[in-house]
């Protein structure tokens, strides 16, 4: 398993903001995953963790999504980010200020940790000090039953939650309906643009919930509240509507909408809290830049996106590969519009294995001893084949690749592409499997070309 714990820095002491403030980075972290917990929040060092090891796939890889994370939390306020395979562990693990919870084996790692790390075991602190215990380790070495006998259950089941003995058991973090978030200032700001540090924090929370739910907004408001000592004049404080033309998302999109409003205002008095509420929420679709069919796309066959591809480029850009009766490797496939329909393929089978990759032009290859030569000498594997015919195939010089008659005012001769030859299965010590040939008839009867090669 792979979990994370992350403990926020500058917590609020009023329980109701800190509360507020722990749901905010959980509300964050369900666009991970939806196994998320807030732990021990009334207490003086609390944190969230989430259970990742089933999203690792979905965000290409543990290295990836660790690299995610760790980035993104440092604006939501994050002091502290560690990795392990049990919740309680990744906690003590980030109290102690060590990240990599898999560097070494787990036991190891806890064994050393001091005895606040764990709640449940720092509550018997002055006692288990007394009887010589400064880490886990140490208190994991007492008997057990002793244990159990002097001390609560928590301990026990602390320790046996953190080691990985007993499955962990939280209560997760439900996804709200609407998105409404506060966010007390470290300091009074005066100006509006400054306010633009908090709305971050606020903003990516939001960005978090609508990645969660599948979703978007089009509109959304930033409220401030003013400071106690302010004037009567001033009010209780004043609030700001965003709007967007499609529903989004991007928290870099928004922001920049955000900063621009936000300079055109002015604040009658220092602001101490702010308040963001995701006002328009829509279901927001994955597009996709792929012209290949999807899964979600069922129902759709390979021709109707192909007739949708054509459409969109052109019926002559949009090719696909029909085979014709030819025994000839060169014209046995030939490329025609997608739209068109295909010809009946009606290529009898052939007693010699084919090619998977085909040479756009033969390569003439080196003679030793009347033996062809590729990376070395081959070796003759099967063989010949006979390959004999296309008299039939009438072309132009052009065609046929001779260019010199697309700007000459004579028209260009009318050739065949007959070809007469024996294919062979070789083999060489340093290029694999080949699919070679002879000329017949030729006037050099030792010619060798290679034509293919298999994978």
């Amino acid at each position: 398993m792979l979990w994370a714990a992350l403990l926020p820095d500058n917590l609020p002491d009023d329980p109701k903001p800190r509360t507020e403030a722990l749901d905010g980075l959980a509300i964050w972290c369900l666009q991970f995953t939806p196994r998320v917990a807030v732990l021990e929040a009334l207490l003086s060092c609390p944190g969230v963790v989430m259970e990742l090891e089933q999203s690792l796939r979905l965000f290409g890889g543990k290295r990836r999504l660790v690299e995610r994370v760790r980035e993104e939390c440092v604006d939501l306020g994050v002091r502290h980010l560690a990795w392990a395979p049990t919740s309680l562990a990744a906690l003590a693990l980030a109290r102690a200020g060590v990240s990599n919870g898999f560097a070494k084996p787990l036991a190891q790692l806890l064994d050393a940790l001091p005895l606040e790390t764990l709640t449940q075991v720092a509550v018997h602190q002055a006692t288990l000090a007394r009887l010589g215990c400064q880490t886990l380790g140490q208190v994991r070495a007492l008997p057990r039953g002793g244990l159990s006998r002097r001390f609560d259950a928590q301990l026990l089941g602390a320790l046996d939650q953190a080691y990985g003995l007993r499955p962990d058991g939280h209560a997760w973090t439900q996804l709200s309906e609407t998105f409404h978030a506060k966010l007390e200032l470290m300091a009074r700001v005066e100006h509006a643009p400054a306010m633009i540090f908090g709305a971050r924090r606020l903003m990516l929370q939001m960005a978090g919930w609508l990645l969660a739910r599948r979703s978007g907004v089009t509109a959304f408001t930033l409220r401030w509240c003013h400071d106690a000592m302010r004037s009567k004049a001033a009010g209780d404080g004043g609030e700001m509507t965003v709007r967007t033309a499609h529903a989004t998302r991007d928290t870099e999109h928004l922001m920049r909408l955000l900063a621009e409003h936000l300079v055109k205002v002015e604040l009658l008095a220092p602001v101490g809290d702010l308040e963001l509420v995701a006002n328009e929420v829509h279901p927001l679709e994955e597009k996709s830049f792929s012209m290949l069919p999807e899964t979600k796309q069922s129902g759709e066959s390979l021709a109707l996106v192909l007739e949708r591809i054509a459409a969109r480029l052109g019926p002559d850009r949009v090719l696909r590969p029909v085979l014709v009766e030819d025994h000839r490797m060169e014209w046995m496939c030939r490329w025609r519009p997608a739209p068109e329909r295909a010809p009946r393929i009606g290529c009898r089978p052939l007693d010699l294995p084919q090619p998977s990759f085909m040479l756009a032009k033969p390569l003439r290859l080196a003679v030793q001893d009347n033996r062809p030569i590729y990376q070395g000498v081959l070796q003759l594997l099967a063989g010949p084949h006979r390959v004999e015919g296309g008299w039939w195939d009438r072309t132009t010089g052009v065609e046929a690749g001779n260019n010199e008659g697309a700007f000459s005012a004579v028209p260009p001769p009318e050739t065949t592409r007959h070809v007469a030859r024996d294919y062979w299965v070789a083999v060489s010590e340093h290029a694999g499997v080949l699919w070679i040939f002879q000329m017949r008839l030729a006037r050099e009867e030792t010619a060798w070309f290679l034509h293919g090669t298999f994978a």
